[in-house]
């Protein structure tokens, strides 16, 4: 299968989702949800890229250079935005984005 030269990448992939699913939920509960407004919508994007990706590898998609270097970007964004704030959902979901991010790079 093609998807297993991918293995290290698609572990990547759907740590970020889970990373960025938790986050989302946790700012969701937040007393102030209206802060927390961009970390929520990128945690949104960010996780389904990286599943959209993770299911593409899966299933031989020509495309994983262009789906890689687009969710490399989204990773980047939602990353820096969850860095900006101290919750430890948040930082956990930076460095989980930081990660995906440049192993999406290597595939680019």
């Amino acid at each position: 299968m093609a998807h297993q030269q991918y293995q290290e990448t698609l572990k990547v992939l759907h740590e970020c989702m889970e990373a960025c699913n938790h986050c989302y939920d946790a700012c969701l509960k937040e007393e102030d949800v209206k802060m927390m407004a961009e970390c929520i919508r990128l945690d949104r994007e960010c996780a389904d890229i990286c599943g959209y990706l993770e299911a593409a590898i899966t299933r031989g998609t020509p495309y994983v250079a262009e789906l890689a270097s687009v969710c490399a970007k989204i990773c980047d964004d939602c990353g820096k935005e969850c860095a900006k704030h101290d919750h430890d959902h948040c930082q956990a979901c930076a460095k989980a984005c930081q990660e995906c991010a440049d192993a999406c790079r290597k595939i680019a």
